[in-house]
């Protein structure tokens, strides 16, 4: 019998990222499941941001961006002390209140410590609050809270122990370096949304100001500055692979092709140059079959290729301890 709480959230992936729908059919069935779980609440969190469904279509949102944001803290906090369901108000709606329980459950059937779901939450405050990203670090934290910590997370899915920070931090990596990926694509619509995710020195150093370094005149300038940011998420997912041979392989495989196939796009925003500032980049489905096939001998080789604990993670940023 299909569970309804699973569908929906299968359904929400499919039309939400076929990219990570892709890769998670790689995923055993337990741990697929349980990964769509998690995906459903990410997904649904970043919609009730961004005023958005599916990460893609407008819709007229309720309330203020702080109202938003204080009933996804309210509902996130009650999915993980259990406290469900949830009441269906205007900003919840029957959406939230799936996506909630799906995080509840998902928490409860893996042990996943509260923090990490709340550390997504602030990185959305970060958005709300219209926060300022001054130097490379800033931008780093932000990617935590938007993405690393859901690397974590997902880890935590995959079966990796939530105390083996050496291997969380691995995941964390990865998740910067999908961040770093996609800011460096949407570098120029976020701009046109009035944000800024870059850092404002990098800027500085290229001769570009907050306020014109999208401006068509500035292209060349503002592809250098992309160019370095992909050039950092390279360093971050290289330095994820010493984290796969602890996983088991169908997940050190879905692992390697969703890397594949996100640092392909950036790699792809930086061969371009200011020809990739002026579209959306993407990959096409060939190219997803591709990286997948290109990453199970890398999945089946993983021990020898990346062996844990791989070597020091000294110049990167690491996320914060636990407490």
């Amino acid at each position: 019998m299909t569970d309804p709480l699973v569908a929906a959230a299968h359904a929400a992936i499919a039309r939400g990222s076929k990219s990570f729908a892709l890769a998670s059919r790689l995923f055993d069935p337990v741990t697929r499941d349980r990964a769509t779980l998690l995906y459903a609440w990410c997904r649904y969190a970043d919609d009730v941001i961004d005023g958005q469904v599916d990460g893609f279509a407008r819709v007229e949102s309720v309330g203020t961006p702080a109202e938003r944001l204080a009933a996804l803290e309210s509902g996130t906090r009650a999915a993980l002390s259990r406290q469900l369901p949830l009441r269906r108000d205007g900003v919840i709606g029957d959406a939230g209140a799936t996506a909630f329980a799906a995080l509840a459950r998902v928490a409860a059937e893996t042990a996943m410590p509260v923090r990490y779901p709340l550390d997504l939450i602030e990185g959305f405050r970060s958005d709300v609050e219209e926060r300022r990203f001054v130097t490379f670090d800033d931008t780093l934290i932000y990617c935590y809270h938007v993405a690393g910590c859901v690397g974590v997370m997902m880890a935590i899915v995959m079966g990796v122990a939530p105390d083996d920070s050496a291997t969380l931090d691995r995941a964390c990596d990865l998740g910067l370096a999908f961040q770093l990926d996609n800011i460096a694509r949407d570098v120029v619509e976020d701009a046109a949304n009035g944000r800024c995710y870059l850092p404002e020195a990098w800027l500085g150093e290229a001769g570009l100001t907050l306020s014109t370094f999208a401006a068509a005149y500035n292209r060349a300038a503002l592809a250098t500055v992309v160019a370095r940011l992909v050039d950092a998420a390279e360093l971050y997912a290289a330095s994820s692979r010493y984290g796969t041979p602890t996983l088991p392989w169908r997940s050190a495989w879905a692992v390697l092709a969703a890397a594949d196939i996100y640092g392909g796009i950036g790699r792809r925003v930086r061969a371009e140059g200011v020809a990739a500032l002026d579209r959306r980049v993407t990959t096409s489905r060939n190219e997803k079959f591709a990286a997948i096939a290109r990453a199970l001998p890398a999945a089946l080789s993983r021990s020898r290729r990346w062996p844990a604990p791989g070597p020091s993670r000294a110049g990167l940023w690491t996320r914060p301890a636990p407490t």
